[in-house]
């Protein structure tokens, strides 16, 4: 049986807007009717790779931020987004691995259950390849891969007719600071951490991201084709 493929987009650095106008893109894509796209039966969809060019707070679709919270963070330099995943506010910007996976799950023979799981393995495995053994997913209501009471990675996905959008972020050398200003997945009492500071030297995202995509074609049993990136 054929692997599924799929389509691995590297992104650098960009503007968080890019990254969703791109996202929408392949939603649109995965979603057309069978014969309207030029996507092959093995194909499952894409993998989104980027760092945030600048700081931006996001709210799912449970909220997260009043009107004046949001002109309280922008009023700080950063930008605010409403956006469809699930979960509540959480923030993105230079130093975090950003992991958007538009993949049509039924290609995968996953369900949306086992595709979190899938994310928050392979957060985990990049964890233990840097030498970080305790990471490690919770139970509900806490979502993403932590370190102790610390947040690594968070996790907020979107799913509709069996294709997901939106994934992860993995804090490799994030300014921690920017989490201060609001509470993280409206998790009271829990704290925010990264791989650089774990590890106590400077981690890149580029330093991360080929174990990740290490762990993730072995936890998705997949293969990847290259695709230009359009910035």
């Amino acid at each position: 049986m054929l692997q599924p493929v799929v389509r691995l987009v590297r992104l650098n650095r960009l503007p968080y807007a890019e990254l969703l106008a791109l996202q929408e893109r392949w939603l649109r894509r995965l979603q057309a009717e069978p014969g309207s796209e030029a996507l092959s039966a093995a194909e499952a969809g894409a993998l989104l790779l980027c760092e945030p060019a600048g700081p931006v707070y996001t709210s799912g679709l449970r909220g997260g931020l009043t009107p004046e919270e949001t002109a309280r963070l922008r009023a700080l330099g950063a930008e605010v987004r409403a956006t469809g995943r699930g979960g509540l506010a959480t923030f993105h910007g230079p130093g975090q691995l950003l992991c958007h996976s538009v993949l049509d799950l039924r290609r995968l023979g996953l369900r949306l259950r086992t595709h979190v799981a899938a994310l928050e393995s392979c957060a985990v495995r990049v964890c233990e390849l840097q030498g970080l053994h305790g990471a490690r997913a919770r139970p509900p209501p806490y979502t993403g891969v932590w370190l102790g009471e610390r947040k690594v990675c968070a996790i907020g996905v979107r799913c509709g007719r069996h294709i997901t959008s939106h994934g992860l972020a993995l804090n490799c050398s994030t300014d921690l600071v920017w989490f201060e200003h609001i509470v993280p997945c409206g998790l009271v009492g829990t704290g925010v951490t990264s791989l650089s500071e774990e590890l106590q030297r400077h981690v890149s995202v580029d330093e991360v991201i080929p174990p990740f995509l290490e762990a993730f074609r072995e936890t998705y049993k997949c293969t990847f084709i290259s695709e230009d990136s359009p910035n």
